[in-house]
């Protein structure tokens, strides 16, 4: 037998050290929030995408009445910038929720489904991305989705 341990490595930040780039990136992800349609659980998320050239893409959570039926923000974001920019890379995402009358505390992470689309992306331009994550009392940050979503699934096992 044996026994594999994985870490994975998150950068606690707050918001007077980013620069001036990210700090509006990640004002952005909090404006889209505020924008997003969720009636049925109040629980708004935003997310905005930097392209490497320069472009920053936004999206939010769209509920539905049939629950699977609705997207998450960085699915929309995403999804939207590969639409718009199909050659353009993706520099970093920054994330966002807003519950109640204020920004979550903590931050707010990517679900399973966004995760893997956010492999898939990082895959497709062979180029790791920031995965900025707001909250108010701290930001966390990763450098890849690799550190989110460990022992992944993607395309290397389709080439087999």
């Amino acid at each position: 037998m044996e026994i594999y341990n994985l870490t994975t490595k998150i950068l606690v930040y707050s918001i007077d050290e980013y620069s001036q780039d990210i700090k509006k990136l990640i004002e952005d992800a909090k404006l889209a929030a505020k924008r997003a349609y969720a009636p049925y659980s109040g629980f708004r998320v935003g997310a905005a995408v930097l392209l490497s050239n320069g472009e920053t893409i936004t999206g939010n959570n769209q509920e539905n009445a049939a629950y699977p039926s609705g997207l998450c923000a960085e699915r929309v974001a995403m999804l939207a910038a590969n639409s718009l920019y199909p050659d353009i890379p993706v520099e970093a995402i920054a994330i966002a929720a807003y519950s109640g009358d204020d920004y979550t505390s903590m931050p707010c992470y990517p679900c399973g489904s966004c995760r893997q689309t956010l492999l898939e992306i990082e895959n497709r331009f062979d180029k790791p991305f920031k995965i900025i994550m707001y909250g108010k009392d701290k930001i966390y940050e990763v450098a890849s989705i690799q550190e989110l979503l460990p022992l992944s699934f993607g395309k290397d096992f389709l080439d087999k």
